[in-house]
């Protein structure tokens, strides 16, 4: 009986790939309480072993850092779902927008040649930078999703930036405690995606 378990699991596991930075990665914290470990968690406590969670965060990668390690991610993993949670380094080092969008954009195109579903999360940086940056900065998000036709979470960070207490000493990082809101604001989509 264990043997057909096992052969119906392995036909419907999906692996979900998760290309971020800091946010993702864990940065200043027990990587063990981010978001990313947390959704497999919960997947496991909903599906057990059906779902593989690949978490390819590298904290301070950039667009560019990100489109250069994919193709190989994709020929290792052979995700089902990609996350792209990029950009955020992007903008606090002010890249022109047209990089971040020309990156992402390849980044979906090879993911989709892949046969992978992405979901795009949105970013925004703080107003310090000037309006006609953030605005720029966060529309090239909106663009790229609209033009390609991809799953979008408009702002990965809603809920925590702009509440102190949920974030780290540096202003930038979220807590451990802001790492289930960061999940919450991701999951529905995912398991929408996963069925």
């Amino acid at each position: 009986m264990g043997m057909s378990v096992l052969v119906t699991a392995g036909a419907h596991a999906k692996s979900v790939l998760i290309v971020g930075d800091s946010l993702s990665a864990g940065y200043g914290i027990d990587p063990q309480n981010g978001w990313v470990n947390k959704l497999q968690t919960t997947l496991d406590l909903k599906r057990k072993g059906q779902h593989q969670i690949i978490n390819a965060s590298v904290s301070g990668e950039t667009s560019s850092g990100g489109l250069t390690r994919l193709p190989k991610l994709l020929k290792t993993y052979k995700p089902d779902i990609v996350i792209l949670e990029l950009g955020g380094n992007d903008g606090l080092r002010g890249q022109p927008p047209a990089i971040l969008q020309s990156n992402l954009t390849h980044m979906i195109k090879l993911s989709q040649a892949n046969h992978a579903k992405v979901i795009l999360l949105g970013m925004r940086i703080p107003p310090s930078y000037g309006s006609a940056y953030t605005t720029a900065f966060s529309d090239t998000f909106k663009t790229v999703a609209k033009t390609e036709k991809v799953t979008f979470i408009p702002f990965f960070l809603e809920g925590v930036a702009g509440h102190p207490e949920l974030i780290q000493a540096d202003g930038i990082h979220p807590r451990t405690e802001a790492q289930t809101r960061l999940l919450q604001n991701v999951l529905p989509t995912i398991e929408k995606i996963l069925k």
